[in-house]
């Protein structure tokens, strides 16, 4: 392969990752836009999506087969039961904390995650488990790049994900009041809207968000474990901070220039150097930001933290 091959195939990759980290990053910033809260719980929603799929494909898989529809079935029951766990978590440890000093809910957060991870890793005894997906390895040959069906799943799923979000927080009812909500709470209370229930919209579509990538992520690497969410979240989180956070648009275009970043300097760094490359992924991004210290497609409104 010629070296525009052998680069033309890692964009190929970092447009896959970067697929993976925008879904994630989307879910992320769902909450982030309406509440202003950086929910430390996502990646754990993330994972429960994971061991959910894992669960429900355990039983499917018989009936149904392992394969992409078996997959997609396990995806609905990951969909219901995380967003309602998400929902459980906004109604039992934020909304109590809503009206509390920044701060506050912040540490609330950290503690939910942990206490969710710490709850996997008790049940799991901290073990790594065969997601029992059989997905195969066939795909098509563009030129010298492969593309597998499953990258092109995963690409399709995402685009179509992020395409749905999108019209639904620009063209509905419910996206006109997630908007306005961001800006003003009381002013919404005082037009009349539920404040509640919109960010409870928020709090289930982050979580189905989530749900859905750890199913699709846990399929395509074939396993699911407690620790899964910790580097994703972390990722996401970087994501929305390079898009602009509370952007659905930043976070996709974040998700897509990190992934791109990570893959492109997997591939081009030498041998020795090529285990640290979230380091020079993120010495990068830290540049870009002293450029565009509000994100790409970020606010320019101060607000006190």
């Amino acid at each position: 392969m010629t070296a525009f091959d052998i680069v033309t195939q890692q964009l190929v990759n970092g447009i896959v990752l970067g697929s993976f980290y925008a879904l994630v990053a989307l879910g992320y910033t769902m909450v982030f836009g309406v509440v202003k809260l950086l929910n430390f719980a996502h990646g754990e929603l993330y994972m429960a999506g994971g061991f959910v799929g894992f669960l429900a494909l355990s039983f499917l898989a018989p009936v149904l087969g392992a394969g992409w529809f078996g997959v997609a079935v396990s995806m609905i029951f990951a969909m219901l039961a995380v967003g309602f766990l998400g929902v459980v978590i906004e109604r039992v440890a934020y909304a109590p904390m809503l009206s509390a000093p920044r701060l506050s809910i912040l540490i609330t957060a950290l503690a939910v995650s942990l206490v969710l991870q710490n709850g996997v890793l008790t049940l799991t005894k901290g073990q790594y488990t065969p997601f029992g997906s059989a997905l195969g390895f066939g795909g098509i040959n563009i030129g010298a790049q492969f593309i597998s069906y499953n990258q092109m799943i995963l690409v399709g799923t995402a685009g179509l994900l992020m395409l749905g979000l999108e019209l639904f927080v620009s063209r509905t009812q419910y996206g006109r009041a997630m908007r306005a909500v961001s800006v003003d709470k009381d002013m919404c209370r005082l037009m009349g809207i539920n404040v509640n229930k919109v960010i409870s919209t928020a709090f289930v579509i982050g979580s189905v968000l989530a749900g859905v990538v750890g199913v699709l992520w846990s399929a395509r690497v074939g396993k699911v474990d407690p620790l899964m969410g910790f580097q994703p979240v972390l990722k996401a989180f970087v994501a929305s901070v390079v898009g602009g956070l509370g952007s659905i648009p930043g976070a996709i275009l974040g998700g897509y220039i990190l992934g791109t970043m990570e893959i492109l300097l997997q591939g081009l760094l030498p041998s020795n150097l090529a285990p640290y490359r979230d380091a020079f992924v993120f010495i990068l991004l830290i540049v870009l930001l002293l450029f565009r210290p509000n994100g790409l497609l970020g606010s320019t409104d101060k607000e006190k933290i």
